[in-house]
């Protein structure tokens, strides 16, 4: 009975959670990212503690680093980025013509021997699948923007996030050893582990894949402008940050790359080739050697369980459920192979009668 009650316990502590979240997705955009800014700003805090810093000053450090750095790239790459997202905008429309021309123009005989007679009808699926692709982007990203932006603009979100943060850091350890009094005395070693175990495979990935993303976000960005593709940057840029996603965000990047590539280059092949062999070479160095190296395979997460939890929680929270989809991902991989483990190790699974039956029966 006490193993069911705690199992109702938790399942209970779980749903209310969920449901907390869902009624409050509009307002807690602003906590969620101050909370995980100090989440990683505390290790570089605690160093700075152990130099003899006291802990206000450190975290008043850490905070104001941040904001001078944001503050920078935004001066540095947001006049770019403004430019290219407009030119690219408006020159959308000429873009997809470009491409339906290029793929439905009669006179090519490579086309016509692989679509034969279905040739004609070929603009009309094309237009097809540009109408229900723009839909289904639309209403992915007005899901994740509706969920952000419903009571705090992003003026605010910038304001009061690194408030949150400061005061988060600032009490990171008081707020640790208060939850840490509220387990169980029992299990307490054992919750301290997988504690730990969860903290390993969040901080590893999230650290480990935002270095992956800035350094391919910068190697498309440049190797693209290079190239002379039309809104190098932008698609560069784009396909780093995207690169978050397991294998969508490669297989996006290529795409759009690929689409403006044909529509400005064609029939020249040669450039066309080499703007995808751009995004092979990055894929190569990606799988290689960035993620090797900085994420390695002590997180835990496979990458279909990490999109599903991406997107899961984007179209629910909106930009909060992003937030929180790696970790919650993260928390529940443990759980799940903490569950695996004493399952095996239980009776259920060896098939042995407990010790105290055999005992009784002897």
């Amino acid at each position: 009975m006490t193993l069911q009650r705690q199992t109702l316990f938790w399942i209970g502590a779980l749903i209310l959670l969920v449901l907390g979240l869902w009624l409050l997705r509009e307002v807690l955009l602003p906590f969620v990212a101050g909370i995980t800014l100090a989440y990683f700003l505390n290790p570089l805090a605690d160093r700075l503690e152990r130099l003899g810093v006291s802990r206000m000053v450190a975290s008043l450090i850490m905070i104001a680093v941040v904001i001078f750095v944001f503050v920078l790239l935004t001066l540095l790459f947001l006049p770019i980025l403004g430019t290219q997202i407009s030119a690219f905008v408006q020159g959308l429309p000429n873009t997809i013509t470009r491409l339906q021309t290029v793929l439905t123009d009669e006179t090519r005989e490579w086309l016509t021997k692989i679509m034969g007679e279905r040739l004609p009808d070929l603009n009309k699926s094309l237009a097809d699948i540009v109408t229900e692709g723009a839909k289904w982007m639309i209403g992915f990203l007005g899901s994740i923007w509706a969920g952000g932006q419903a009571l705090f603009s992003i003026i605010t979100l910038i304001v009061i996030a690194p408030v949150i943060a400061f005061y988060v850091l600032y009490d990171w350890h008081k707020m640790v050893a208060k939850v840490d009094g509220w387990v169980p005395v029992r299990h307490r070693e054992t919750v301290r582990d997988l504690a730990v175990q969860m903290d390993r495979a969040i901080a590893g990935f999230v650290r480990g894949q935002a270095g992956v993303c800035l350094i391919l976000g910068a190697f498309y960005a440049i190797t693209l402008s290079l190239a002379g593709l039309n809104f190098g940057v932008l698609i560069g840029m784009i396909s780093g940050l995207i690169t978050f996603i397991p294998y969508v965000g490669s297989l996006t990047g290529l795409l759009l790359a690929t689409v403006v590539a044909v529509a400005q280059f064609w029939p020249d092949w040669t450039w066309i080739l080499l703007i995808v062999g751009i995004f092979f070479f990055g894929q190569f160095v990606e799988g290689y050697i960035l993620q090797p190296k900085l994420v390695g395979e002590s997180t835990g997460l496979h990458p279909v369980w990490l999109m599903f939890a991406l997107f899961a929680f984007g179209y629910l929270f909106g930009f909060v459920g992003l937030l929180l989809a790696v970790p919650i991902a993260a928390a529940m991989a443990v759980l799940m192979r903490f569950a695996l483990q004493q399952y095996m190790a239980s009776s259920l699974y060896t098939g042995d009668e407990p010790v105290k039956k055999r005992t009784k029966g002897s």
